[in-house]
């Protein structure tokens, strides 16, 4: 039988994950969609922490999905910025890398955050 698409998703999610961690230097950077909405978090694995995080919901952008995503992109690279991390490992979810993740990666990049 055939895998749906949340579970081809998650299994990407999990070989992706247990290749990448992040700690307090080098935080992951953790994107999340809903067919509405999208969802940035920094995250500290090791003390199992959020150290900043950003979404369309708090952000009131206007324009279409991708626009507001770029945007989103470039509000995590600025609470980044305050909490004084610069760099940062990219974990994509299990989504493939086009469209909104995409925006989202290269808005964090124009605000100032490597991967």
């Amino acid at each position: 039988m055939a895998l749906s698409k949340v579970e081809k998703r998650n299994r990407i999610k999990r070989r992706v994950r247990g290749k990448i961690s992040g700690s307090a230097e080098l935080p992951r950077l953790s994107v999340y969609k809903s067919n509405k909405e999208i969802y940035a978090q920094l995250i500290d694995d090791k003390d199992g922490k959020t150290l900043a995080s950003a979404s369309s919901r708090t952000l009131k952008a206007t324009g279409n999905k991708t626009e507001i995503s770029a945007e989103v992109g470039k509000a995590i690279a600025e609470k980044a910025k305050a909490a004084g991390i610069e760099n940062v490992v990219f974990d994509r979810n299990g989504f493939v890398y086009h469209g909104r993740v995409k925006a989202l990666a290269d808005g964090a990049r124009e605000g100032g955050l490597k991967f």
